[in-house]
């Protein structure tokens, strides 16, 4: 498996014939965080700067609720190793956005239970730490979980805006974490395709991408549905969450067929229990027995 997610590696400036010196590494930026040294300026110069926007004034407060064992460590005010590492993910994200047009970003995954929905959520509130305004929207209508593991899921979501409000910004809500909104996936359905239309989910991104910076999708998996590539398509950018155990190596090559090769940022190996040196994985746990994601981003 380690052979295909080398292909990840390859970074968006390297295949436009950009060159990459100009460009802090994710290896550089992660080892900066981890040892407490200063990060260059011109590496996240104008990243983290607050938006002029204030789209959570113009939505309703919902009230988060979560669960004791709670894997969003991002959204806790207890300091982790593993917050730590989707800050820097943010971070790296937000470098790149400067270089390049990126709001609309999927989360997906080849098959179920590989983690996406908890990296879709702690990579949002990590952006939205960093002083952006994010909305976090939950694309899967047939299996959604986002809402259970806010502790929101008696709240409307899109599926009751796609079917009797294609032309609103409705059933988006305010979290209690300056700049982070979440439009979840309301009521779930066995054959979405009925109203996920994609002309009303284009016009639905078009609207929310001028209220925020960044608009992170919990996409279904790639692989079992047609959903995904639905979401793929309106998105400027993908990461690919993998785990071992779960995602076999067929499944993971498959998924890398499916995706248009320039949108794929990166992956984020999820649970994995060893750390690798040279690569761009990097292991952190939260407890002594746990295991955790390691992330990669293009350079």
């Amino acid at each position: 498996m380690s052979q295909i997610f080398d292909a990840l590696h390859q970074s968006q400036d390297e295949r436009a014939g950009a060159n990459p010196r100009k460009f802090v590494t994710a290896k550089e930026l992660l080892q900066a965080v981890e040892q407490g040294t200063e990060i260059p300026a011109e590496s996240v110069s104008n990243v983290t700067q607050p938006n002029s926007r204030e789209p959570r004034r113009q939505f309703p407060a919902a009230k988060l609720a979560l669960q004791l064992n709670t894997k969003l460590v991002c959204f806790s005010p207890t300091e982790s190793l593993a917050a730590e590492k989707f800050r820097f993910l943010a971070t790296r994200l937000r470098h790149i956005q400067q270089k390049r047009p990126l709001k609309c970003m999927v989360i997906t995954s080849s098959v179920p239970d590989e983690g996406k929905t908890m990296v879709a959520a702690n990579l949002a509130c990590a952006l939205a730490r960093g002083k952006q305004n994010v909305l976090l929207m939950e694309g899967d209508l047939r299996r959604p979980t986002l809402g259970r593991a806010l502790g929101l899921c008696e709240h409307p979501g899109l599926s009751q805006l796609l079917q009797h409000q294609p032309d609103s910004v409705a059933n988006i809500y305010s979290l209690e974490i300056p700049g982070l909104c979440v439009l979840l996936a309301g009521s779930a359905h066995t054959n979405p395709y009925e109203f996920m239309e994609p002309a009303k989910l284009s016009s639905l991104i078009e609207r929310v991408s001028q209220l925020f910076d960044w608009i992170v999708v919990d996409s279904p998996p790639l692989l079992p549905l047609a959903d995904t590539s639905m979401w793929v398509r309106l998105a400027e950018a993908v990461i690919l969450v993998a785990r071992p155990g779960v995602t076999t190596k067929r499944q993971l090559q498959k998924t890398l067929e499916a995706i248009e090769q320039p949108k794929l940022l990166g992956a984020v190996l999820n649970a994995s229990t060893e750390a690798t040196t040279n690569t761009y994985y990097y292991h952190y746990t939260l407890r002594s027995n746990a295991s955790s994601p390691k992330i990669a981003v293009a350079k």
